[in-house]
């Protein structure tokens, strides 16, 4: 997940260096894209938590079925989502900002973005698989090949570099989505090649698994989408505020994930140690991993918020080239290194919680705080005037409550009774 970091911030180094309106368009089309697929992205939890189950039953040879059956349920519907939305990008971006210069940047990425929407979807499946048969290695050595591949492509195509032309935010665009499908090929070598004594790609699986691999992942998959849609709708909050603050929000999100996809890792780690104690009959064993793996979440997260929160303009300076932006986000970057502690808590037991199957309860929790309460707030301080220093504030009390919140439902154990058929 570090190195899912890396990526993220030399594409916004690299795309900041083309102005404000270009990481402002990047920002929002990419969480457009990230709502477009975050329906499958949600698979990612059916599988890792029946893998996981079936492991700690000793049922080896059949782990991989609900992988099968996710890849199979995931490429049918993914394929045609990609090609409408493919056509739609123009008017879905426009709906959202109408500023000329940042759809002339966003809408060919954003096109580009919606062409990997399948690729993205079975990473996430793949990586649960890997997670839930302890062999992350493999899951790491194709993240460094994917990243390693989409920093290059994105240095020739959006610079014109090595005689490729010059694309801009284009180029961006391609160079991820050819990075990430090259990356789903390789996962499936890694996986027959590696994995065959599991059951991958043996056979189909049976209508049971796929009963189970929807009723498990679609609250995961609902609470992916209505997150994504929530973010994309915070993003247009922002953008009518202003294109500096706009950009100001991609780069503190760009940033804040240093902190947080290493605590999404950590919280992978808690979701399989979770379900393989539950498949060997032993609950509390599981109940103590959600909290021993949120302290070392705890420990980590202080590290980067202390860094964050000292050196707020230093790390802002290398993605906002214009001084405006720059202003705009000194307050709320040093609010989000205040609060990195509690959002690295709250994943912990959000993915622990889905590791148990237990998916539908944190999906309310998750609807409720973010869309009834949140972004009600958020577009009300907008219309009257508020800063984004103010709005980045609601944001923040949002997630100290749902993370209050995922302590909560951890902390009453009705995860402990979720029964798996297949």
């Amino acid at each position: 997940m570090i190195s899912q970091n890396i990526l993220n911030l030399v594409d916004a180094a690299m795309v900041g260096s083309q102005g404000s309106a270009a990481i402002a368009a990047i920002g929002i089309a990419g969480f457009i894209n990230f709502m477009a697929v975050a329906f499958f992205m949600g698979f990612a939890s059916g599988v890792q938590a029946m893998v996981a189950r079936r492991m700690g039953e000793g049922r080896k040879s059949e782990s991989a079925y609900p992988l099968n059956g996710a890849l199979m349920l995931i490429t049918i519907a993914a394929i045609p989502t990609s090609i409408v939305l493919f056509f739609l990008a123009p008017e879905i971006l426009n709906f959202l900002n109408d500023d000329p210069e940042l759809l002339q940047e966003g809408t060919p990425y954003l096109q580009a973005r919606f062409v990997g929407i399948w690729a993205i979807g079975l990473n996430f499946s793949y990586r649960g698989y890997w997670s839930s048969i302890n062999k992350t290695q493999y899951y790491l050595r194709t993240l460094l090949v994917m990243h390693a591949l989409n920093i290059f492509l994105n240095y020739c195509l959006i610079f014109g570099n090595f005689g490729f032309p010059e694309l801009g935010t284009l180029g961006a665009g391609i160079g991820t989505t050819v990075s990430l499908t090259l990356g789903t090929f390789y996962y499936h070598y890694l996986a027959k090649k590696h994995t065959s004594e599991f059951g991958y790609f043996k056979q189909i699986a049976s209508w049971a698994t796929q009963q189970d691999i929807i009723k498990i992942s679609l609250p995961s998959s609902v609470q992916q989408l209505f997150f994504a849609a929530g973010f994309t709708a915070l993003f247009w909050i922002i953008g009518e505020v202003g294109t500096n603050e706009l950009a100001a929000a991609n780069a503190i999100t760009n940033v804040m994930l240093v902190g947080i996809l290493p605590c999404i890792a950590l919280g992978i780690g808690a979701a399989t140690l979770v379900g393989q104690a539950l498949g060997r009959k032993d609950p509390q064993d599981a109940y103590l991993w959600g909290w021993d793996v949120s302290k070392m979440a705890l420990i980590f997260s202080i590290g980067l918020g202390i860094i964050f929160y000292l050196f707020t303009d230093p790390i802002m300076s290398i993605f906002l080239r214009e001084q405006a932006a720059l202003e705009a986000a000194h307050w709320p970057f040093k609010l989000s290194a205040l609060i990195i502690i509690i959002d690295a808590i709250g994943l912990v037991f959000l993915n622990a919680l889905s590791g148990a199957g237990y998916t539908k309860p944190p999906m309310y929790v998750s609807l409720i705080t973010q869309w009834l309460m949140f972004l009600p707030i958020a577009y009300f301080m907008q219309q009257n005037g508020s800063s984004f220093t103010l709005i980045w504030t609601a944001y923040a009390i949002y997630r100290v409550i749902q993370t209050v919140a995922f302590i909560w439902l951890w902390q009453k154990r009705n995860w402990m009774q979720v029964e798996m058929n297949s």
